[in-house]
């Protein structure tokens, strides 16, 4: 099938589309995608897929073959136009290339191409390129859905909560940096995490990962003794198919709006689904810091060098030990931790712990610009600015905490 979509649509839906200056210029082509696909294929101009990428009929698209040769190297502004808008829909792109340049050839890659494919065609090579596609495409889904798989065996998950003894130290970059960071700890058999905003008035996990908010949230909260693994799982939003996120709700609500029994059901459920339970908690202590608190196996706690902080960590340590609650679990970051350079701050670090009583274990340097920044995109550390300081730190303590997980798993086995 050679003609445009737009001109003569065919009856059945379009699953993929040629994309090139002029189709007949690849015959070759022509003749795959027939052999793959039958009917069920189109071709479209470059402008017309720009176009047509915002129709309903490409809804149904599974893929776009761009078709370029040496030619259309003055077209690789447009081409990675193209590219964008179709990773954006979910459509998968295949690049087949008659004597393009490598820099061209890279260019167009990086931009989110899925497959290259050289022309002219190698037999069965676009059928094979397909293929590829579609078990990627069921691997993500697998992937995604392996919590609530049926032949997941039920886990004991390690739970991590993050709480700030003053607003603005970095509990929430850290919480989200430091379950992505676990997510992709390992490249094969990567973790199962879950990160849980418990922020139900102002809670910015959603914002740091581009990621919305979904009213069954609010309806999972209000009745947490119906709740199953369904309604969880939809409560749950999916990053990027390596982590798994249950966002605050969309509107601000009272803290006192869940109960210990509440936040109780939700974290045993989620650490039975997952290998790490990453909650990122309210500045404001309430009746289920004690129910987190005693469930977490790590409850950090982000402080800065200033006397705000000082004062709250004495008054967070009174609090706890009053009501005879695990204060050993607390793990102090310190957050803008002076350089290792720094000498009069590495002592002022030293002063404080010893006047406060307390050893701050993990102390996260000043990342800059690129820390908000990253939030305002909505993306880890990793994946916008992986070589910053705090990403690197951030980093070195996911990793150390999996080699931990791991060597206790294996003397207990």
């Amino acid at each position: 099938m050679t003609s445009s979509v737009s001109k003569n649509p065919d009856p059945s839906p379009i699953t993929a589309c040629t994309i090139s200056r002029d189709v007949q210029d690849f015959d070759l082509l022509i003749e795959d995608m027939e052999a793959a696909l039958g009917e069920a294929w189109g071709d479209l101009g470059f402008a017309e897929a720009l176009a047509f990428f915002n129709q309903p009929e490409a809804e149904t698209l599974e893929f776009v073959a761009i078709a370029i040769d040496e030619s259309d190297e003055d077209e690789l502004t447009m081409l990675s136009e193209i590219i964008t808008l179709a990773k954006a829909r979910g459509i998968k792109v295949i690049l087949i290339a008659e004597d393009v340049s490598p820099a061209a050839l890279h260019q167009l890659l990086r931009q989110g191409a899925d497959e290259f494919v050289p022309y002219p065609l190698p037999e069965n090579e676009l059928q094979a390129a397909i293929e590829r596609l579609r078990r990627s495409e069921a691997q993500a889904i697998a992937q995604a859905s392996a919590p609530f798989s049926h032949d997941t065996v039920p886990g004991d998950g390690v739970l991590l909560a993050v709480q700030p003894i003053a607003g603005g130290t970095g509990a929430t970059t850290l919480a989200v940096n430091l379950a992505w960071e676990l997510a992709t700890v390992e490249k094969n058999d990567a973790p199962r995490v879950c990160l849980i905003d418990l922020g139900l008035q102002t809670g910015t996990v959603a914002t740091y990962l581009d990621l919305p908010r979904r009213d069954v949230v609010y309806e999972m909260w209000s009745d947490t003794d119906s709740m199953d693994d369904d309604i969880f799982r939809q409560a749950l939003v999916s990053y990027e198919d390596k982590m798994w996120v249950l966002t605050a709700p969309p509107d601000i609500l009272p803290l006192d709006m869940i109960t210990p029994e509440d936040v109780h059901r939700v974290l045993e459920l989620a650490r039975s689904k997952f290998d790490y339970v990453i909650v990122d908690m309210p500045g404001t202590l309430v009746l289920w810091t004690e129910t987190v608190l005693n469930a977490a196996q790590i409850y950090f706690t982000t402080l800065e060098l200033d006397m705000r902080s000082a004062q709250n960590t004495l008054r967070l340590k009174r609090a706890l030990k009053s009501e005879e609650l695990p204060v050993e679990k607390l793990r102090f970051c310190l957050n803008r931790a002076p350089k290792f350079t720094d000498l009069n701050g590495k002592s002022r670090v030293k002063r404080m712990g010893e006047s406060l009583e307390i050893s701050i274990e993990v102390q996260l340097p000043d990342g800059g610009r690129q820390i908000t920044q990253a939030a305002d995109h909505g993306s880890p550390l990793a994946s916008s600015a992986a070589k910053n300081p705090l990403r690197k730190e951030i980093a070195k303590l996911a990793t150390s905490l999996h080699e931990l997980g791991k060597s206790e798993t294996e003397e207990a086995a």
